[in-house]
């Protein structure tokens, strides 16, 4: 760069930005990893001027300025080869602050839902992104709520006024028992219609054919409508498809940049053969979409491959939309942030968490992705439960398509905090929110559900479900 290229006057200072990379970075509210990656505003002024800068910018720019280079990284390949301009026509000639009224006035027609996927394959990820960092909270729930994304497999997952849940019935030894109880607790209040997924404790191929034969074993004997995962690498997959293992999701965690995927060992071509190899299988009986996909803010950072045009450091959440674009080629069932699971050095506090899930969930339901969030916390954090309380309760009026839960919403395995299965069932109860319709018959067919959806009591010695742990 041979000077500024965007700037801004604000309370007698002039405030310059070095390219739009640097915009972008200093228009993003607080958070502690683009302070660690040395790229966060200097001051509350420095930021104002540059959301308002940022709000200026011409929605075109995206499509010419490039914030990580074309020639050195797949992905942003992927994002301008494959940008739909018929999609795109009906915003084409806003800014960044003419999208966001634009957003707003849109969320509140009746077809708002068709209108927000029609323009989802014009959006690129840097638009989304931009345009989120001038947002208020209330806008990000209030559009995320009005975009609908359906995805299914065995369930339905993201129609209007349901919440489905991810059961996760991790163990630190990957014992059959320890999971089989996990999953029975889950079960019998409510929760797995997204899927039961497992985290293994070793990623080695026997392990993990173990725990998918349990979890197809469980599935099958009680003959319940959902899906299972093991959240292998997508190599240790593809191979167990090979065998003939019973796979239903495959799983991979993904980010926003060339260097952070190869941090993960995978590629897009790679990713492909993952989702091909999942539906050659043929296991789902109401739709195809076979990827569960994971991405998280700071991953690639973390993996110090966070670094665009010009060796300058790009924000945390720009990469994180960026991961959106990977998910958005593989038409997955399931995407989650995992939002809060990082730890501290890239989102400190509950309140930097409570506004990455906001963003995470709106920008991936806008570029039209079943999104998801892990509304999760390390101990090391300045979070706490509350805060995930305020989380999963904003989420689900912005309407996200799933949450996770595990038991005591505490994750012996991993070492983090999530959400309990009991927070779903009082998100359901608030706001009038129901599982996933074939899950939620197959409820109704055991005698678990009451009037309105609720989850009844259920007495584990009269459960259809109590041999679970007894075998």
């Amino acid at each position: 760069m041979t000077g500024p290229r965007y700037s801004q006057h604000l309370g007698g200072t002039t405030y310059a930005f070095d390219g739009l990379v640097d915009l972008m970075a200093r228009a993003t509210p607080v958070r502690s990893g683009d302070q660690l990656a040395g790229c966060a505003a200097e001051s509350d002024e420095q930021r104002a001027a540059a959301a308002w800068a940022l709000a200026d910018v011409a929605l075109d720019t995206f499509l010419t300025e490039e914030l990580v280079p074309y020639d050195s990284d797949e992905v942003t390949r992927l994002i301008l080869d494959g940008h739909d301009r018929a999609a795109y026509a009906p915003v084409s000639h806003l800014t960044v602050g003419g999208l966001r009224d634009w957003l707003l006035q849109t969320c509140t027609r009746p077809d708002a839902a068709a209108v927000l996927a029609a323009l989802a394959p014009g959006l690129t990820p840097e638009m989304v992104a931009a345009v989120s960092k001038i947002m208020r909270n209330q806008d990000l729930i209030a559009v995320g709520r009005a975009a609908r994304v359906t995805s299914a497999f065995r369930t339905t997952i993201g129609l209007p006024g349901r919440l489905a849940t991810r059961l996760q019935p991790n163990h630190p030894t990957d014992d059959p028992r320890g999971i089989a109880a996990a999953t029975l607790d889950g079960l019998l209040l409510g929760c797995g219609d997204a899927v039961i997924g497992i985290n293994p404790a070793t990623d080695s191929p026997e392990a993990t054919a173990t725990l998918l034969h349990l979890l197809d074993d469980i599935r099958q004997r009680y003959e319940i409508p959902t899906q299972s995962c093991v959240l292998s690498h997508v190599t240790t997959t593809i191979e167990l498809v090979e065998r003939g293992a019973p796979v239903d999701l495959v799983f991979q965690s993904v980010a926003g940049t060339e260097g952070a995927n190869a941090g993960f060992g995978v590629t897009l071509d790679l990713l492909r053969e993952g989702n091909e190899a999942g539906r050659s299988l043929r296991r789902g009986t109401v739709g195809d979409n076979v990827m569960y996909l994971e991405t998280g803010q700071g991953s690639a950072l973390s993996a110090g491959a966070h670094l665009g045009v010009g060796g300058r450091p790009v924000d945390q959440q720009t990469l994180e939309a960026r991961a959106y674009a990977v998910c958005r080629m593989l038409d997955p069932l399931l995407v989650n942030t995992v939002v809060g699971f990082i730890g501290p050095e890239y989102l400190y506090d509950g309140k930097q968490i409570v506004r990455a899930g906001l963003e995470d969930h709106f920008c991936g339901k806008l570029l039209g992705l079943p999104m998801g969030v892990d509304v999760c916390y390390t101990n090391h954090a300045e979070a706490d439960q509350d805060d995930m309380d305020t989380l999963l309760t904003l989420l689900g009026t912005a309407g996200a398509s799933f949450v996770i839960a595990v038991p005591g919403a505490d994750d012996v395995m991993l070492g983090y905090q999530s959400l309990s299965f009991h927070d779903v069932l009082y998100l359901r109860q608030v706001q009038g929110l129901r599982p996933a319709p074939e899950f939620e018959a197959w409820l109704d067919g055991l005698g678990m559900l009451g009037d309105a959806g609720r989850i009844l009591p259920t007495d584990l010695d009269a459960s259809p479900l109590r041999e679970l742990t007894a075998r």
